[in-house]
């Protein structure tokens, strides 16, 4: 690819950034969090997060994004600078194509691309695309003529869900649930049933090692954490029954919205939906067993890919290598088609 300037594939995560250098060809990611010292970043990125949850006083780690928005936008301006210019040749006065939540407000939308546009990185020209669409072109979806897709993103913050037909969004909704929330309703079980005090880190640990459903001969995990009625750290074992029906709990929750919208999709897009089934795509996809649960629940098949955490990214590669192709599917904020943002 020749070009003069250089363009990036922007996706926000709430614990993940990953982008698309077109120049270089080539997709990164980092975390989605600073440490924060005296009011100012002291790390960024991954670098932040080999802190979390072992910082000293006076040091704080943070996460910039909330619920799939910005919630500090100074801080995330700064990272996303900051990750441009780490040990990369960034370019100054490049193009971006940032993927962005449907359901959000406008002011939520907006700061997305403000994120870009008043930063110090000097964007040439910042165009958005809706995350679901671009979600739909990086699982290889040839999505203008696709009469019906339900593509469901589970994330660390939040899960969103897209009904699409025809290369339009026909319904899109997004939950707070997401593997941030499963990992807190485990350390919540830990504490209230065993008296026995885990970190975010090691509820994550239990629950890819546990899954959905899985092997039954495992019946326990010895892992390390703090006696509530001692105060002493030691190790105990946390029972996989109980990790696994509280992950089944915060999941179900998911399950009947999931339901609930392909009751909604009107029937020409929901016969689509039967013949194509469900897309799982973001980085609980990983979860072990989550397809097999999901299709149990809804009744419909469920696909995904070897990396659905990289869907998106992926469909804005795609979009800025076709730009022509897609290129309806992206708008600035000035332009007078921008008919999604209300």
């Amino acid at each position: 690819m020749c070009m003069f300037q250089n363009i990036y594939g922007l996706d926000l995560g709430t614990y993940e950034i990953k982008v698309y250098d077109a120049k270089r060809e080539f997709i990164w990611k980092e975390k989605n969090v600073v440490a924060k010292k005296n009011g100012r970043i002291y790390a960024a990125g991954d670098d932040a997060w080999v802190m979390y949850e072992k910082t000293p006083p006076g040091i704080a780690v943070e996460f910039p994004m909330q619920s799939g928005a910005i919630a500090r936008f100074d801080d995330m301006q700064q990272l996303l600078v900051e990750l441009l210019k780490k040990e990369r040749p960034f370019s100054a006065g490049a193009e971006y194509l940032v993927a962005v939540p449907t359901d959000v407000t406008e002011v939520e939308k907006r700061a997305f691309y403000d994120l870009v546009s008043h930063s110090s990185a000097r964007a040439k020209s910042v165009r958005i695309a809706e995350r679901g669409i671009v979600e739909a072109i990086g699982l290889g979806m040839d999505i203008f003529h696709t009469e019906g897709a339900f593509v469901i993103d589970m994330g660390g913050g939040v899960t969103e869900l897209s009904v699409l037909s025809y290369g339009g969004l026909v319904m899109n909704r997004l939950l707070k649930t997401g593997g941030i929330h499963l990992d807190l309703a485990i350390q919540n079980m830990v504490r209230h049933n065993l008296d026995f005090l885990i970190g975010k880190r090691t509820a994550e640990m239990l629950r890819m090692d546990f899954g959905v459903f899985g092997d039954e001969t495992a019946m326990a995990l010895d892992i390390p954490g703090r006696d509530l009625l001692t105060g002493l750290p030691r190790y105990r074992g946390i029972p996989t029954g109980m990790v696994r029906t509280t992950v089944k709990e915060v999941l179900g929750e998911c399950m009947e919205s999931i339901r609930s919208m392909y009751e909604r999709t009107p029937p020409h897009v929901r016969k689509g939906i039967e013949k194509n089934g469900i897309y799982l795509t973001g980085g609980l996809a990983h979860l072990k067993e989550l397809s097999t649960y999901m299709q149990e629940a809804t009744g419909l098949k469920v696909k995904t890919t070897p990396r659905p955490e990289f869907c998106v990214v992926e469909g804005l590669q795609k979009i800025i290598e076709k730009k022509q192709d897609y290129r309806k599917l992206t708008y600035a904020m000035l332009d007078e088609d921008y008919r999604w943002l209300r």
